[in-house]
């Protein structure tokens, strides 16, 4: 137990006397995490979650210690289970598999002493690379926008390893603003994710 609280005091000491990132300076970063996503439409979300995962890279600019400006390219899954399928003569419940290359452009408030916590805001992109149905097996890009729109809002906080190497959690949410289907007729469906990340900086 002594061992462990002081390794638990270092770690606490080396955290709180890390050093800012500095005005025109730019910090790179690699990524992975587990989304949960489902769809929303008048009103009413799914239940019914899929879980899968993102992975990418990113660079964030400084503009002063408080502030800087954040771009990512993720490899995206998103979806959601227990979704209706009409096929001609036929309606059932499927599962939704919809990939994608997500592309975000954020603002981050760094805050707190050593401006290690930071909020991150802004606008995304995401370009579809594919779309399934576990049911049946059909493709369904066909029938599905080539790209989607919403925002995105996330905190985290960076744990630094070096002068030079931080670790991060960050937790974040994107909310779609665009209609997932090609055509859509009927009630817009827009996309829902919520995701836990963690990486590196450097």
């Amino acid at each position: 137990m002594t061992k462990f609280c002081k390794v638990v005091l270092a770690l606490v000491c080396f955290y709180t006397t890390a050093s800012a990132q500095t005005k025109n300076t730019n910090e790179f970063g690699i990524q992975i995490g587990i989304n949960g996503s489902t769809v929303n439409a008048d009103g009413m979300t799914n239940s019914n979650y899929r879980t899968g995962f993102n992975a990418g890279v990113s660079i964030d600019h400084y503009f002063s210690e408080s502030w800087s400006i954040k771009g990512k390219l993720l490899y995206d899954q998103k979806g959601w289970d227990r979704g209706y399928l009409a096929t001609p003569g036929e309606t059932y419940y499927t599962n939704y598999r919809l990939d994608y290359l997500t592309i975000p452009v954020l603002a981050n408030w760094h805050f707190g002493r050593t401006k290690n916590w930071y909020l991150n805001f802004g606008p995304y992109t995401s370009i579809l690379l594919s779309a399934s149905e576990t049911e049946g097996g059909m493709d369904l890009k066909p029938f599905m926008s080539g790209a989607e729109f919403g925002l995105d809002l996330g905190i985290g906080v960076k744990i630094p390893a070096s002068d030079k190497i931080k670790f991060f959690i960050e937790l974040n949410g994107q909310g779609g603003l665009s209609d997932l289907f090609k055509d859509n007729s009927g009630s817009a469906v827009r996309s829902t994710v919520s995701s836990i990340n963690v990486g590196i900086n450097f």
